[in-house]
């Protein structure tokens, strides 16, 4: 056929393309299962949380990165994490970065001031969309930043990148100070026929592993997976 593969070929090599992704996302998915089982997506997630170098030092001012809607798990705990340093030094100012969302800079000043922060220590710069933007809004409104003392709080998984990014905009003071979740001190096994569990269901009532690990590190692997990309991405741009 003039200007093209001939039908048969086309549906070989359609057919080829087709084998060759579902063999590549069937291992990909197999990998991933396994690696559910062992501790590396949890050594993964806390690295780039750690990576990038944790607080030591007093800071003259807390920066929480915020992009998630309010009330959420990842600002909760970002705002606890900031409330909780800033109640060790009274002097001690917050800026949150933040996409433009009055609603968001609103419901996560609020909560800082009912875990015991003063209104008066708390400033928003509502400009950022991105990690990037963010990093150029603190060097734009406040450039004596620069060399001094700053914690950053923001996810563990966006820590690594974000002290990168800082860095690489002239914030040499800055370190990380991760909202990293808080562990459940309770032992959460249970007796399956006690609280009517049939027989003939699998009792997996003493097997935290299958009930809680595997489905965490099974998230924590998207989770980190999505990082990766994006401090592949940041590096290309030169913003790392």
């Amino acid at each position: 056929m003039p200007g093209g593969l001939p039908p048969p070929l086309c549906r070989r090599l359609l057919k080829l393309i087709i084998r060759n992704f579902l063999l590549t996302v069937g291992f990909i998915a197999s990998l991933m299962i396994l690696l559910a089982f062992t501790r590396i997506p949890f050594d993964a997630h806390r690295w780039l949380g750690t990576a990038g170098g944790l607080c030591t030092v007093q800071p003259v001012v807390i920066v929480v990165l915020g992009g998630s809607g309010m009330p959420s798990g990842p600002e909760l705990m970002r705002c606890d994490q900031a409330a909780m340093l800033a109640r060790t030094d009274s002097q001690v100012s917050i800026v949150l970065l933040l996409p433009k969302d009055t609603a968001l800079a609103n419901a996560m000043s609020s909560e800082l001031v009912l875990k015991g922060v003063s209104r008066s220590r708390i400033s928003c710069l509502l400009h950022g969309r991105n990690t990037r933007e963010q990093a150029l809004d603190l060097q734009s409104a406040y450039p004596d930043l620069l060399a001094r003392h700053i914690s950053l709080v923001t996810a563990p998984e966006n820590m690594y990148r974000s002290l990168l990014t800082f860095r690489k905009l002239g914030f040499k003071g800055i370190c990380g100070s991760p909202a990293f979740d808080h562990a459940l001190f309770d032992d959460l096994r249970y007796a399956h026929g006690k609280i009517g569990g049939r027989a003939f269901v699998p009792d997996v009532s003493g097997s935290m592993g299958l009930r809680y690990d595997f489905w965490n590190y099974l998230k924590l692997e998207i989770t980190c997976l999505r990082e990766y990309m994006a401090l592949a991405y940041y590096w290309l741009n030169g913003w790392i």
